[in-house]
């Protein structure tokens, strides 16, 4: 039990500081992403995550390192864009079906309360992709790990990648070689391989 909490914290603080700045197409504070904002027109979004997040992750504390497993399976592929929560559509093969995802991702249901109560509080405002990022950001904060601002401001994918989440994320079959790849391909380094990877 020790040694999984240990895991469970490490990953919970390391991941989402290297994925904020290294994952493409969501360049940490390019792009449209800025601190404030939901400042008007969704005061409270934070503080609504945080209060989901904190209900969540005392019912099951493992909940944290799952809602940062989805952050990080979803900013994998194609960017930080919400494209892990689609469902199978006429037009859309999900992600959720992927070998590394399947029977393996969870956390959708606590997306999905944040996601209701928001709608509640600001209608059609907050990104599922925003969610996603503030909840992984709450996750670490916790479990006992430090707070850090996260820009928002990201968009929702319009459509998932099947292939992408199939050959990006690294499977627990990959070989070493195969991983470190699939991080350098993202700009990310061996440190990274072994805080995201090596204690899961």
């Amino acid at each position: 039990m020790a040694t999984s909490m240990g895991c469970l914290v490490v990953l919970c603080l390391v991941s989402p500081f290297l994925l904020a700045g290294a994952i493409r197409g969501n360049p940490w504070y390019g792009g449209g992403l800025f601190l404030q904002f939901y400042d008007h027109s969704c005061p409270q979004a934070k503080e609504i995550v945080h209060a989901i997040m904190a209900q969540a992750v005392a019912r099951e504390t493992r909940m944290a390192a799952s809602l940062v497993r989805l952050h990080f399976h979803d900013c994998f592929v194609k960017g930080c864009d919400a494209s892990v929560l689609l469902d199978n559509s006429t037009n859309i093969v999900s992600e959720k079906g992927s070998n590394p995802n399947k029977n393996s991702i969870r956390g959708f249901e606590v997306v999905d309360q944040i996601k209701a109560a928001l709608e509640a509080a600001c209608p059609g405002t907050v990104s599922c992709a925003d969610i996603l990022t503030l909840a992984a950001r709450d996750s670490t904060i916790l479990v006992g790990g430090p707070y850090r601002d996260v820009p928002l401001g990201r968009r929702d994918s319009m459509g998932a990648s099947i292939q992408g989440s199939n050959n990006d994320i690294p499977a627990p079959n990959n070989t070493l070689p195969t991983i470190i790849t699939k991080f350098k391909r993202l700009g990310l380094n061996l440190v990274d391989v072994v805080a995201l990877s090596g204690n899961l």
